[in-house]
């Protein structure tokens, strides 16, 4: 493989994640929407994306290894494509995410809509956010973008934790309620691992531009 063609292999491995980024990022909005809209069709909508990221997940895997067997990338495109196969495997998860919250708004659907006093679009939105800005900072090669993602995993986790303790409290005082409690502390916890891995993404991008793991450390749990 010539410098070139190989070249052209890393261009063809970033906009395949980049295609496969946009598909789970959908898929969140989409899982979210049907909660909010108590929405059957958007649920299957992000159960029929599945199979697509699923196969983007393999097809880029395996471009990726056969661009490190043909060729001796210099460090920093070796740093690239190492990157591209931890950022793909998050990618996948955030789409298993969006399957694991629609599973959960099925569920809501089959008893009595009830007002519950947290806001789940809200810590959707900063999830999704995070998402967007650490595919920004790997589409720029911006390591300082990618920092301020890291910044904001606490405020995920913040949330998450205060959605479950008032929840918790809501099934205390109305035990009728238990069910649609328990649904939403669980879409919480997949909205604060869909913000786990965004920061995943931001530490390999970090990565991949600086030659720094960045993993455990600026002071993250």
């Amino acid at each position: 493989m010539t410098r070139t063609r190989f070249h052209e292999g890393l261009d063809e491995l970033k906009d395949r994640l980049l295609r496969m980024a946009g598909m789970a990022e959908q898929s969140i909005t989409r899982a979210i929407n049907a909660y909010r809209e108590r929405d059957r069709d958007q649920c299957k909508l992000v159960f029929a994306s599945e199979a697509a990221i699923n196969a983007d997940e393999r097809e880029i895997d395996e471009l990726a290894v056969d661009l490190l067997a043909l060729q001796q990338p210099m460090a920093v495109d070796l740093r690239f494509i190492l990157a591209v196969i931890k950022i793909n495997a998050d990618l996948e998860r955030v789409g298993d995410q969006a399957v694991n919250i629609a599973e959960r708004v099925e569920q809501l659907l089959t008893v009595p809509a009830v007002e519950l006093p947290i806001d789940i679009p809200l810590m959707a939105e900063t999830a999704s956010k995070m998402i967007r800005m650490a595919l920004e900072s790997f589409v720029l090669g911006d390591a300082d973008l990618a920092e301020q993602v890291l910044t904001m995993d606490d405020t995920v986790d913040r949330m998450n934790h205060d959605i479950a303790d008032v929840m918790i409290e809501l099934i205390k005082k109305s035990p009728q309620v238990t069910e649609q409690a328990m649904d939403a502390i669980i879409i919480a916890r997949n909205l604060e691992r869909v913000g786990d891995h965004a920061t995943n993404i931001a530490e390999d991008v970090i990565f991949w531009v600086r030659g720094a793991d960045v993993r455990h450390h600026l002071g993250r749990s």
